[in-house]
């Protein structure tokens, strides 16, 4: 009994830690429009959804999203981008996305999370890396609903590398690395009472049996 009373204890000190876990999205390549009008992405890969990898080859389904129009700075210097009429939507494909939201009847996409930008969204130079090649982030914060109803707000960042002369012949770049961070399930709080609770009763189950 004392061996369940310590392995209680322990859950209980764990079960907190594990709320701060930082669940991820990630996306890869696709191509991004980039002009003063806003920015709006094309092609990306979904390869990381939460803790499910797509395997070496292949993805798990698609990230998309768009700006407002360019309201402050340059395209090329760094600026900010206008959330108004912007979007941020997650879609997978296949058994596992069925197997997640329970739609297995499912014939297409499934949405995953769909919602917007939401306040200002930084447009920064990161580095250049030859003379025509230039580095930048796309920032934001993203508000929307992921597919179990959870309305979240989580922070994107988009790595984006364009090449000047490709962008005059077509205003595209190219996507290096999406990560978007959420933070779900219960609140540490709650985590923490939780586990308060399995302490009280290992410890009551321990003195009843050393009582009898």
């Amino acid at each position: 009994m004392r061996r369940i009373a310590g392995m209680l204890a322990l859950c209980a000190l764990l079960l907190p830690m594990s709320a701060w876990a930082d669940p991820l999205i990630l996306n890869k390549f696709g191509t991004v429009s980039i002009t003063a009008s806003g920015t709006v992405s094309r092609g990306s890969q979904l390869v990381s959804f939460f803790f499910i990898n797509a395997p070496s080859g292949h993805s798990l389904g698609s990230v998309t999203f768009s700006t407002g129009a360019l309201t402050s700075g340059s395209i090329w210097s760094g600026g900010t981008f206008a959330s108004t009429g912007s979007t941020f939507d997650v879609v997978g494909v296949g058994p596992w996305a069925k197997s997640l939201t329970g739609c297995f009847k499912c014939t297409g996409p499934i949405a995953l999370f769909t919602g917007s930008f939401i306040g200002s969204i930084k447009w920064t130079l990161v580095g250049q890396t030859g003379k025509y090649d230039y580095v930048f982030t796309l920032k934001g914060l993203v508000k929307g609903m992921l597919w179990g109803g959870r309305e979240s707000i989580v922070p994107t960042t988009q790595t984006i590398y364009v090449d000047q002369n490709q962008w005059f012949h077509n205003h595209r770049g190219s996507i290096g690395l999406g990560k978007t961070d959420f933070r779900i399930g219960p609140e540490p709080g709650t985590l923490g009472l939780f586990g308060a609770g399995l302490i009280v009763i290992g410890a009551a189950m321990r003195r009843k049996l050393l009582g009898s």
